[in-house]
């Protein structure tokens, strides 16, 4: 049986469709196979999924610091003065429009409001209020654009999340950091694209899913890969015992020679991916090592980062981490926190989480800015939404909550093009609905892609006989905050 007709008998609507697809997983192939002589033959392709970016690029990389579980704007970033005469008031029907409520206080027989325990104060030149709880933050205020009117349908933390990563409430679409790596390419062979981290505060008890950071219906190589706080920083990322990395490379030689035989006879483009991730992961023994190896970091660096710089897996050690992968072309860092879902407590809680984040987040910027590296590395930081003026559970000084809250919420963006010293958009008296200049996720997520060179409706994959894209059919430039 010669091996056209194997092929025919093997063909299905699967493998059909397969083929397709395979200039997608050759280009990528490409980009990611080491070039070196004794490896086995890669297909040939484009170095970028993308000929060209769309116009010059203002940023060359992402940092994501992602605050997951919703920080309270009113207590951090919008300061409303006005609550103190409106305290322990009925938050009143005409503000409440009927908003749809989460299950925490759908069956509160009251609403009542409850302002800030904490102070504002003005900072740098444009005079930007920022809570006390921030210091450090404080400190770069003339280096971030503050948004204060983010807005997103979604009210509870998994559509949510999923919304503003993937641009839809409902998993099984590709997040940011894939889109980027796919639009983009590598600009290191020897780490991947896109990287994320996780630490968490001292109360932290929602979850964050791997899916979060999955490439959906994109080639699996964009999906993000996850280092971890203990142990290797990556699974299996040692060899192990009686195994050198002279036998390593020829078992990965021979099983290339295999899995490209086995791509002729199917044409699936993930036996292309396979291949590369091997390659990638042959790579990563000695990059990963060199990454987080901390020891020629300068003392004064280490303690820009405050003190829990060196224990692995706190938020300070994945900041430097982040810092030291810009430097060596990762495009998408993505660093979550969780631990600010403070549905009670909030005073306790969320000092908590500031005294592991605030100095740590502003380290990053003004780490980033004194390298040259900030002009073209854009830095986000913000949660899935933000919290109710109204109050959940009992009203106290020490003992408010506050449910969850997307019809406005504060994030900042630093660097990449970003004008710095600004604050756009404004909410009402209670920081509940928003007044001026409204910025969705649809509408961030387009301005993120346009500081990197890419316009959010070109950047698209067909799947199910439709054009994806990230921004779904929606989405606008937020020009007041671009250079």
């Amino acid at each position: 049986m010669n091996l056209e007709f194997e092929r025919r008998l093997l063909s299905t609507r699967r493998q059909f469709f397969g083929r397709t697809a395979t200039g997608i997983g050759t280009a990528a192939l490409a980009s990611l196979l080491h070039r070196r002589s004794g490896a086995a033959d890669a297909p040939a392709g484009p170095s970028y999924p993308l000929q060209s970016l769309h116009w010059k690029p203002k940023a060359k990389r992402v940092i994501y610091l992602f605050m997951a579980g919703g920080p309270s704007q009113i207590d951090l970033l919008d300061p409303k003065p006005a609550l103190d005469k409106y305290h322990k008031q009925e938050l009143p029907a005409s503000v409440r429009m009927g908003q749809r409520l989460t299950t925490m206080t759908s069956g509160q027989a009251s609403f009542p409001v409850v302002r800030s325990i904490f102070n504002f104060k003005k900072h740098g030149q444009a005079g930007m209020e920022i809570s006390e709880l921030l210091p450090h933050i404080s400190s770069i205020s003339d280096d971030i654009a503050l948004i204060r009117t983010v807005n997103t349908e979604a009210i509870n933390h998994d559509p949510a999340i999923t919304f503003i990563q993937t641009g839809f409430q409902q998993p099984g679409r590709p997040c940011m950091g894939s889109w980027l790596s796919y639009g983009l390419g590598a600009a290191n062979e020897n780490l991947p694209a896109f990287i994320v981290m996780i630490s968490s505060g001292k109360e932290s008890d929602q979850p964050l899913y791997t899916r979060l950071w999955s490439s959906g219906f994109l080639p699996s190589q964009h999906q993000g890969v996850q280092f971890r706080g203990v142990g290797d920083p990556v699974l299996y990322l040692s060899n192990p015992p009686g195994v050198d990395s002279t036998s390593r490379r020829q078992m990965l030689d021979g099983l290339a020679k295999l899995n490209k035989k086995h791509f002729e006879a199917f044409a699936d483009p993930e036996i292309n991916t396979r291949i590369a991730q091997y390659e990638m992961a042959y790579r990563m023994q000695t990059s990963v090592p060199e990454l987080t190896d901390l020891s020629k970091e300068s003392e004064s660096t280490l303690d820009l980062y405050g003190p829990d710089v060196k224990k692995p897996g706190s938020f300070a050690y994945n900041c430097l981490q982040a810092r030291r992968m810009a430097e060596r072309g990762v495009r998408f860092i993505q660093l979550y926190h969780r631990g600010w879902d403070q549905h009670g407590g909030l005073p306790r809680r969320i000092r908590e989480q500031c005294q592991d984040t605030d100095q740590p987040s502003a380290a990053l910027v003004k780490d980033l800015k004194q390298r040259g590296l900030l002009e073209d590395t854009l830095v986000i930081w913000g949660g899935e939404f933000g919290r109710t003026v109204y109050s959940q559970g009992a009203i106290d000084k020490d003992n408010y909550g506050r449910d969850h809250h997307g019809r406005c919420f504060s994030i900042w963006m630093a660097g990449g093009g970003i004008k710095p010293g600004m604050v756009l958009g404004e909410t009402d008296d209670y920081s509940y609905n928003i007044v001026k200049d409204p910025v969705h996720i649809h509408d961030l997520n387009a301005t993120v892609l346009h500081q990197l060179g890419l316009d959010h409706t070109r950047l698209t994959y067909r799947f199910q006989g439709r054009d994806f894209r990230l921004t779904d059919i929606h989405g606008e430039l937020v020009k007041p905050v671009v250079g």
